[in-house]
């Protein structure tokens, strides 16, 4: 990592002010206090306001992967709920509201938001680029889940029950636009057009498939962006043709009432836990955090609860692989 460390900017915390920076950067800010939902932090005084004054930090901001989101932002609920208060987490904190504020946005803007300094922690769905390391300087990873992207299709589609493998080559192909009818990936399919569904290009996703899959091959302009990892899931689900690189997660949540989606096998490897886990599957990437230096207090109060067994529920009940054991 580079030695320089990158300085936090004062975080926005005011009304109007938590508004536009989760406008400019993540999108829908979903804020935990202590008694409801609100887009309002409760007090005013930003993280490296509290900090240079000695101040407890009251408020924490994640922004980021749409993925990473329902888990952080189910265990901020939680974690709220459960102590209100930051002495009820530790009595040696002081009688303060817990306010911690989740913002779905995408990865690529997740680690923007950290670089500018208006959130405390990135959320981030892929591993991190040379040139985003060397601007965020004395940075630390927390990964919390492994996710693989499964090359899915809608379970209606005759494919099923017909082809349950493709290779690297076909998916590319087919993503790109150079087999655009089912009949051309197989002979005994409908002459039916092939509708191709990614994330957008500010998500985690889009890069890893990219880097995965594609390789210097450009995806169809014909191709529909989805916001986050549960519409692209959900776009499949709702059309016959569809084809799309649904998250491990996505596709669990799809399918747990019915199998809504049917995840084809890459190179003949089907993305199965244990081949995630092992590295077999071959598009498969991290979900986690990224902080800017040491942690505050607060700060390592929530990481500590992320990491406990109440971290492991969230991270399985959404669909994921936990990659960490309980402390």
């Amino acid at each position: 990592m580079a030695k320089q460390a990158l300085k936090k900017k004062p975080l926005a915390r005011g009304i109007l002010a938590a508004v536009m920076a989760a406008a400019l950067g993540c999108g829908l800010l979903a804020g935990c206090s202590s008694n409801n939902a609100s887009t309002q932090p409760a007090d005013n005084k930003s993280a490296s306001t509290e900090q240079a004054s000695g101040e407890f930090q009251s408020n924490i901001m994640f922004c980021g992967s749409t993925s990473a989101y329902p888990i952080i932002s189910s265990l901020a609920s939680s974690f709220t709920d459960q102590y209100e208060t930051w002495n009820k987490v530790d009595a040696s904190f002081p009688e303060k509201n817990v306010s911690i504020y989740v913002a779905p946005g995408g990865s690529g803007v997740g680690v923007s938001a950290l670089e500018e300094g208006t959130c405390d922690f990135g959320m981030v769905a892929r591993t991190l680029k040379d040139s985003e390391k060397e601007k965020l300087g004395d940075y630390k990873e927390y990964e919390i889940a492994k996710d693989a992207l499964t090359v899915s299709v809608n379970a209606e589609n005759p494919i099923v029950g017909t082809v349950d493998d493709m290779s690297t080559d076909t998916i590319r192909k087919i993503f790109a636009g150079e087999i655009t009818t089912w009949d051309q990936v197989d002979a005994s399919l409908p002459a039916e057009q092939i509708q191709v569904y990614i994330r957008d290009l500010s998500g985690g996703a889009y890069e890893v498939f990219q880097k995965s899959v594609m390789g210097d091959s450009k995806v169809t302009d014909a191709a529909t962006q989805s916001a986050s990892m549960t519409e692209l899931a959900t776009n499949i689900a709702n059309n016959k043709w569809a084809i799309g690189y649904a998250g491990f997660g996505a596709y669990n949540k799809a399918n747990a009432n019915g199998t809504k989606l049917v995840a084809m096998k890459v190179d003949g490897v089907e993305a199965t836990e244990a081949n995630i886990v092992s590295g077999d599957y071959k598009i498969q990437r991290p979900v986690m955090f990224v902080g800017v230096g040491e942690p505050t207090d607060s700060e390592q109060a929530f990481i500590d609860y992320i990491y406990s067994d109440a971290g492991i529920k969230a991270i399985e009940s959404n669909g994921y692989i936990p990659s960490f054991t309980a402390k």
